[in-house]
């Protein structure tokens, strides 16, 4: 797929994973519809670093967690750009109960509304808009949460609420690359422990875990490091413009976290 030219929507743009994605897409000649809601502190360095792409961009500002605000959203996106290829399904909420405070009803109807309902909502309504595309890409973001939940080292940092509307992302993912095939290819990136996702750059890693739990998790971690921001743009850039026999897919970007509690031993001597 020839991305120059095209026209992306990435959501949670304002900073971290969401604005690393869309500033990899301008360099690439894409025209950018990028939404924000939390982080008003950010909203500043979000204008002035996309400015400074000269790509054609705009920004919304609406709530995800309201279907009415993205129906309007989509009707402002056919409206400014006249059309959508790529939708970067990048919100969720969770994980980190310490951080979000009591883990009561409304923190787990919050990670599901965000995780799961959001992306839902926001693919069904741009589903058509991505049809005329003819070549539309959809990428889904989950979590290993999805896989290991509360357990092992990773126990300090996935709620439960968040882990169920995680692997529901999976499901939704399967379901939607049947719905958008053949002008439609949906896939999903399963992420680890990354900067601003999991990992550096959240208020859970940096001022919740302890050292020792911090080296725990990357001790798991068969690469023996955390995951980037640029890890995670060059997979969405391949899934983008160099995968077009993929849909429906979970790719797993977590450096081997889920390998990593299994070693392997030796091959045992022969006895016959």
């Amino acid at each position: 797929m020839k991305i120059e030219g095209k026209v992306a929507l990435v959501l949670g743009a304002v900073k971290g994973l969401g604005r690393g994605i869309g500033l990899a897409l301008a360099r690439q000649g894409v025209s950018l519809a990028l939404t924000r809601h939390d982080w008003p502190e950010s909203f500043a360095q979000m204008e002035s670093a996309f400015g400074e792409t000269g790509a054609d961009y705009e920004i919304f500002d609406v709530n995800l967690l309201d279907v009415s605000s993205i129906e309007i959203l989509i009707k402002d996106v056919k409206k400014r750009f006249g059309r959508l290829d790529i939708l970067i399904n990048n919100i969720e909420r969770g994980g980190w109960p310490v951080v979000h405070g009591p883990y009561v009803q409304d923190q787990w109807d919050l990670e599901l509304a965000t995780t799961l309902r959001a992306k839902r909502w926001v693919f069904d309504l741009a589903l058509p808009l991505l049809r005329l595309s003819g070549d539309g890409v959809v990428i889904n973001f989950s979590s290993i949460a999805s896989v290991c939940g509360r357990s092992g080292p990773a126990a300090v940092v996935f709620n439960d609420g968040y882990a169920a509307a995680s692997r529901g992302v999976s499901l939704l993912t399967e379901t939607w690359a049947r719905m958008g095939a053949p002008q439609v290819r949906v896939n999903e990136i399963m992420l680890g422990m990354v900067e601003t996702r999991h990992a550096q750059g959240t208020r859970g890693w940096e001022t919740v875990l302890t050292p020792e739990e911090q080296a725990a998790i990357v001790a798991h971690i068969l690469l023996k490091r955390t995951g980037t921001i640029d890890d995670v743009v060059k997979t969405v850039l391949f899934m983008v413009g160099d995968a077009p026999y993929m849909t429906g897919a979970v790719l797993l970007l977590d450096g081997g976290y889920l390998l990593g509690g299994e070693g392997v031993p030796p091959m045992p001597a022969g006895i016959l």
